[in-house]
């Protein structure tokens, strides 16, 4: 009969194993939401009634910010210090009501001027080159299907915060 001493080698050889493949397994999972250039992101709400006007104020509510021509949203208020983004910033509002902001560029195609937009049927945010789309009211911009699905491809994510001031910024 074989000692158990030898138990011990053989627990630490699986934690061992356990310990290279977890990492790899979550590796598989993971979205790829860096692949834009970081360029300045900042668009800023000065007021709660500008941001009535121009913001969200419910559910699966969306709006473009783009700066250059054609400026959308159309006469939105921008600055000099105004910035948006790559290639323009999809505003959404998420299932629960809480304001989420994206780079419009598609992270397949990387061109500033191919932009996802909505398609109001799926809710989904689609690419029209690639055709990729992305989850931007549940699941922070993670690609569902496509191009983007396949290599793990997320829209860039922008920060929407308050200040104490009540304004609001949407930023890198």
């Amino acid at each position: 009969m074989k000692s158990l001493r030898h138990t011990p080698s053989l627990r630490r050889i699986a934690l061992a194993l356990i310990g290279i493949t977890l990492p790899l397994l979550q590796a598989c999972n993971t979205i790829d939401n860096k692949r834009i250039p970081s360029v300045p992101v900042n668009i800023v709400f000065t007021t709660s009634g500008m941001w009535d006007i121009y913001g969200m104020s419910g559910a699966l509510e969306y709006r473009y910010f783009q700066k250059d021509s054609p400026s959308q949203p159309a006469n939105f208020p921008y600055t000099a210090s105004m910035y948006t983004g790559y290639g323009g910033v999809l505003l959404a509002c998420d299932y629960y009501g809480n304001p989420v902001a994206f780079d419009r560029c598609c992270p397949v195609e990387c061109k500033p001027t191919t932009r996802v937009s909505i398609d109001t049927e799926t809710h989904l945010a689609v690419c029209p080159v690639c055709n990729s789309a992305y989850s931007v009211f549940e699941n922070y911009g993670s690609p569902v299907s496509g191009p983007a699905a396949e290599r793990g491809y997320g829209l860039t994510i922008y920060y929407v915060a308050s200040t104490a001031t009540g304004q609001r910024v949407i930023t890198r």
